[in-house]
Parts: C-alpha cells; structure tokens; sequence
C-alpha cells in the first residue's frame, strides 16, 4: 500500500538549466564533437578524464546496473507523484502533441519549484497567454515561442525525434532538454541530468567535488547514459529527478526509504564511518574506499573539506560556495492619468529585447542617483520622454520594494505621479502604452512590478494593504478565453495554416 506522502519541493532543474546556457552559447563546437556520453566517439579530452577516475565511482558491472534500474522502477510505479504534465505524456498519443507537452514542462520546470509550476502549466496548456511571466526567467518563454514557430513553419508540424535533432534544430532547447523529450516522449534510451539526477548520482557513487564543473558534468553525463533503462528511458529519466526531488533531497535525505540504498556509496560511508567511531578506531581507508583518495582523485571530496560526521550523506556533493547577488538600485514612477472612457490609465513602457527581464513591460524608471533631487529630476526627464511636460510637484516618493533575482538584488524607490483635471495622454511613442489596471495585472510585467504597483496602490485614499484593490489576480483565477486556444489545439498538425499573424496572436 502506498504510503502518504507531504508535498516536497520539486524537482529543480538548477544546475540543467544553468549547463544548458553554456551549452547553447558554444553549441556548434558540441555538434561537431559529440561526446562519449552519448554513446558516440570518445574525444580526446575523455580519454584524460579516465585516467584521474577510480572504479570506486563507477558501476562495477551489468548486474549492478540492472539492480539500480529494477529497484528505482519498481519505486518509481508505486510513489510517483500524480503531476498534470505526466498525465498529458501518459495519455497524449498523437506523438507530435505528446513531445510539445513535455517540452512546456520542462521549460518551465528549469530553476522553478514543482509547487510553483503546476498551475502555470495547467493554465499555460489551457490558453497561450502572457501570464507565463509570473514565473520568473522570463527569456523561456520567448525561446518557447521561438521554437514552436519554427517547429510549425520549417519542420511541418513535427517535432524532431531524437536527443541530438532536437538540439540542433530547436532554438533553446540544450541537452538536458532534449534528453528529456527524446526520452519521454519518443522513448530515445538518452540519459538526463539535473540537479536532482545530478544529486542522486553524486551520492549514489560519493562524487563529493563540484556538480557543475566540466569534469564532474561529464562524468555525471556518463553515468546517467549508462543507467538509463533502454526498455523505459522516460519513466526512468523521470523516477530518477523524483527521488532527488522526493527522497534524495538536499538537506534531509530520507534514507530510509531509498530503493537504492543498498548501492549507495555515500550511505556506506555513513555506515563505516559511525562503525569506526563506535569502536573508537583510526580512520583506516577501506578496501571499498576510493584508491585515490589522496588528493589525486578530481571526484572525491576535495582535501579542503574533509568528511564531516554531521553531515552524513550530504557531504555529497560539496558544491562551490555561490557568490551574494550583487545590489543595485534604482526609481520608477507609476504615473496614472484619467481614461477617455472613465478609470484611470498606468504607463508603461518596455524594455530592451536583452538583458535582464527583456522584452517585458514596467514602470518608467531611471538608475540610482547620489540625492534625493537629482534622482526627482532623472525621473521626471525620463516621465516627460514617455508622456510630454508633467507637473513636477506632483511627483511623490511612497516606498521601496526590493526584489531578488537570480544574480541581482534590486530596490526600487517608488515614486506616484497622477495627471488630474488635464487632457488624458492619447498618443505615446513606441514602446510605451497606456493600460487600465485590470489589463496590467494580465500584462507581461515582472512580479517586481507588480509589488511597485501594489506599494503605489496602498498609497492611494480608501486603499490598504489588504484591499481587494492591491491584489494581484493568479493566472488560473481567471476565465476569460484565449484568442490563440484554437491555434495551440492544431498546433502540431502540418494542414493548419501556420500564419503568421496567427502565431504571434496566440503567443501574445
């Protein structure tokens, strides 16, 4: 019987994604020389790999392979988790739709908690709109787009079937991507990893240096093309991210109900170790111990960060110390005017197409400036591009908001500015547009944004923090259709018209 489970973080796709990008911005080099991770010719550089690796952290043999993906299978059917873009794999036949299911969810599963992305998909694969950017990294969902558009207007409709096809031809899509929709939906035998594979594996054969160097990437690759189960490549790719995301965790590893412990070299250190110390022993290398413990291994625990007895398992992997995000400032303005039809209008402008939160739309803004005066005149230049001369006494600082992005911790000054009693602004330069505030909480703007919105709104006569004015709406709490549903429906079917216009008002 099935034991209940609480829900757990997810399945974070941390160090894929973050290979992916590396992977992408050399990815012609990577085509033209496969790795032997892929079961193609061995490079060079390989050939030295193996030479500063013991057996100690591979797979002795066939029989242990077999073990490990009998056990973590049988696991696998009796615990999963019921998850919206499995069902839709499980179910999907057509296999063109199939792969596109698995493509949306692991997209937007890179660096995003499970918790977090289940509505998302659900409302994503419901209507095609720009509520996607809740999420946050938000350039996924333009290569998304990207290469939808060309899967329809150059592949006829098809997705392409393999691992190595799949990179090559679809824009954003790098290896962990790939492998994981060649394998789920087209059943390719291409092992994947993430960060919770990554984990896994790590312990699985006490990796304890760096997953995300080159070396350790690769011989994780390795390992990962040489468990998959040929007859069940997909569950297996997904079983093995589920018990990093469910049991192998980061910080509390439920040991217990590993179906692989029996062939963990990181739980055997555990056992070994506490054995020594109970017997109040040196700590005399084992003859299951890695032969090159010395210094010389580049996988094992690095020297300057022996075994620590609290940690248990969790001395694998040691990961490199991240560095803070760095902090920056800056003042942005909510400048409201009357609308020509009644209610009140927000400006807002879009930024740049790269670069941090490209492409979305915000408050004007301008960066940081040493006084309080200076910072009021670059904001009201910046205001006066957008919308022509502006009252400056009217201009109000109300707060700050600090917002933490992957790399960037960012506090925002916000300023209010509201027009009354003049001629409603009816003509803007492009790349600005005036919205009402119903049509801003459905726009493409940062969740930054709409904390600046809400700070702005709590400001404001008969308004408090808790109003139901300062809410923002979830993307599932509305029902409104999509103009673009009938589009994303016959998406993949090559007698579609692929009009352009079509297209981008379904992406849009």
């Amino acid at each position: 019987m099935r034991k209940p489970r609480a829900a757990v973080g997810s399945g974070h796709r941390r160090q894929a994604a973050s290979q992916e990008r590396r992977q992408k911005h050399a990815k012609s080099n990577s085509q033209a020389k496969p790795s032997a991770c892929d079961g193609l010719a061995r490079q060079p550089e390989e050939v030295v790999l193996q030479a500063s690796v013991s057996p100690y952290h591979l797979f002795r043999d066939i029989a242990e392979v077999t073990a490990f993906r009998r056990s973590l299978l049988s696991w696998y059917d009796q615990e999963k988790r019921d998850l919206p873009w499995r069902r839709r794999a499980e179910d999907e036949v057509d296999p063109d739709r199939r792969a596109y299911a698995v493509w949306v969810s692991e997209v937007m599963l890179q660096q995003t908690q499970v918790a977090t992305v289940i509505n998302y998909y659900t409302g994503w694969m419901q209507e095609v709109n720009q509520l996607w950017a809740g999420l946050g990294y938000y350039s996924r969902g333009r290569r998304l787009q990207e290469g939808a558009r060309k899967v329809v207007e150059e592949l006829g409709g098809h997705m392409p079937r393999t691992a190595e096809t799949l990179q090559q031809l679809l824009p954003g899509v790098g290896r962990y991507t790939a492998g994981a929709i060649a394998s789920i939906a087209f059943g390719q035998a291409t092992g994947v990893v993430d960060g919770n594979v990554a984990r896994v594996l790590c312990r699985v054969r006490a990796i304890g240096a760096d997953p995300s160097s080159t070396l350790v990437s690769q011989r994780l690759w390795g390992l990962a093309q040489q468990l998959v189960d040929p007859a069940r490549p997909g569950d297996f790719n997904q079983a093995a991210m589920e018990l990093g995301a469910t049991v192998c965790t980061p910080q509390r590893p439920l040991c217990s109900q590993c179906p692989v412990q029996s062939l963990c070299r990181a739980r055997q250190r555990v056992e070994r170790e506490q054995l020594l110390a109970s017997r109040s022993l040196s700590g005399n290398p084992d003859v299951e111990e890695c032969a090159l413990n010395t210094g010389q291994c580049q996988l094992c625990l690095p020297a300057s960060e022996p075994w620590d007895q609290t940690l248990g398992v969790v001395n694998f992997p040691r990961k490199a110390s991240r560095k803070p995000p760095r902090e920056e400032s800056s003042a942005t303005c909510v400048l409201e005017q009357p609308g020509a039809l009644g209610g009140a209008q927000i400006l807002l402008v879009q930024r740049p197409n790269s670069g941090l939160l490209a492409g979305l739309w915000e408050f004007p803004s301008v960066t940081w400036e040493p006084s309080e005066q200076l910072q009021r005149k670059a904001l009201l230049q910046e205001l006066q591009r957008w919308a022509g001369p502006l009252p400056a006494t009217r201009l109000r600082h109300l707060g700050e908001v600090v917002h933490t992005f992957s790399h960037i911790k960012l506090t925002y000054q916000v300023y209010g500015l509201a027009l009354e009693g003049q001629t409603p602004v009816t003509t803007v330069p492009a790349g600005a547009r005036w919205l009402t505030q119903e049509e801003f909480h459905t726009a493409a703007v940062s969740t930054a944004m709409k904390k600046v919105f809400r700070v702005y709104q709590g400001q404001q006569p008969g308004t408090c923090k808790g109003s139901k004015r300062s809410q923002v709406s979830s993307p599932c709490s509305r029902k409104k259709p999509c103009m673009g549903q009938q589009v994303l429906d016959n998406f993949f079917r090559p007698h579609i018209s692929t009009d352009a216009s079509n297209l981008n008002s379904a992406a849009q």
